[in-house]
């Protein structure tokens, strides 16, 4: 019987936990209805520097904490529920050396969405593939650089460590990890029971480009202002920024450091966040679109999109347009 052992971490999500154990309970139900042994054996565990203000079992299973738990064979990390991941890992650090305890001791651990940052900060990630929510990527990539971020994939597995990104993607880590564990035709049923699209390996086309806006260095600002007042215009990145006081180079530096990505990315990801809301929104024809965009090249602006968003325009306006 495989172990698991479900952290109750602060600020956790409840939405994320409680998806966890419906799908394990589900499992074992399809088990127990065949006559056959359970394979899931689920527990709750705390930090007893921090206990639960109820110790009552959790939506029926035992709870415990961690410090006294056996050995786990599958540790799973919910999704927080807060945006401050520096002041999220703080608050959870006394998981952080028994997760790399339980790691080294054989366990397989998976985090979901944001979760990941706390499986980040174990060092466990450096060097491997990860993935979380799509839009904390940047913040994830800015903590974690050692980490080899994939931000547009749903599910990523590296040996024992498995991450999954934003909201519904929890369900392919979960059928994923099923089909580890009891076979893809019992994956297969889960998903039919829960309605789960089993072939979504991308999230890409999730993804919402929010610039940062919280610093103070006005030069930066002002090419940010620059790039989104005239991306439509079909000049290169050196024209848009050209009367800013300042060496190309320190410009290019300085925006990094600020953004987490350079101008001609920032001029790239404003126009494909552009087109987007056009396809979304509008019944614009595809020229318009591209026109709009900042773009004259049908051919260059479909190999943009395609890498950025993960599909091609016509899939993106056929899947999210709201004015048919």
């Amino acid at each position: 019987m495989i172990q698991i052992g479900v952290l109750l971490t602060h600020q956790y999500k409840l939405l994320s936990l409680a998806a966890m154990l419906e799908v394990f309970e589900t499992v074992n139900k399809l088990y127990q209805q065949s006559g056959e042994t359970i394979p899931y054996n689920i527990q709750i565990l705390y930090a007893s520097e921090f206990p639960p203000t109820d110790a009552a079992p959790f939506f029926g299973h035992a709870i415990q904490p961690m410090q006294t738990a056996e050995l786990q064979n599958l540790i799973l990390i919910p999704s927080f529920t807060t945006e401050d991941m520096s002041q999220t890992i703080a608050a959870n650090r006394v998981f952080i050396p028994w997760l790399a305890e339980q790691y080294q001791a054989g366990a397989e651990i998976a985090s979901f969405c944001t979760g990941a940052f706390l499986l980040g900060a174990t060092g466990l990630l450096n060097g491997r593939v990860a993935t979380t929510h799509v839009d904390a990527c940047p913040a994830f990539a800015a903590l974690f650089p050692a980490v080899q971020l994939r931000p547009d994939k749903t599910v990523t597995q590296d040996g024992r460590l498995y991450t999954s990104g934003g909201a519904t993607s929890l369900f392919h880590l979960l059928l994923h990890l099923i089909q580890l564990h009891c076979g893809k035709s019992m994956a297969i049923r889960t998903a039919k029971i829960f309605a789960i699209d089993m072939d979504r390996d991308k999230q890409s086309y999730f993804s919402t480009f929010q610039p940062s806006r919280n610093h103070s260095d006005l030069l930066v600002a002002t090419a940010q202002q620059k790039i989104e007042s005239s991306y439509h215009d079909k000049g290169t990145i050196e024209e848009m920024i050209k009367d800013i006081p300042s060496s190309r180079r320190n410009i290019v530096r300085r925006f990094k450091q600020v953004t987490g990505i350079t101008p001609i990315e920032y001029l790239q990801q404003t126009r494909m966040e552009a087109a987007k809301k056009m396809l979304e929104q509008t019944d614009l024809q595809m020229t318009e679109v591209i026109i709009n965009s900042g773009y004259n090249d049908l051919k260059a602006f479909r190999k943009v999109f395609r890498k950025t968003v993960g599909m091609t325009p016509s899939e993106y306006r056929d899947k999210f347009n709201i004015t048919k």
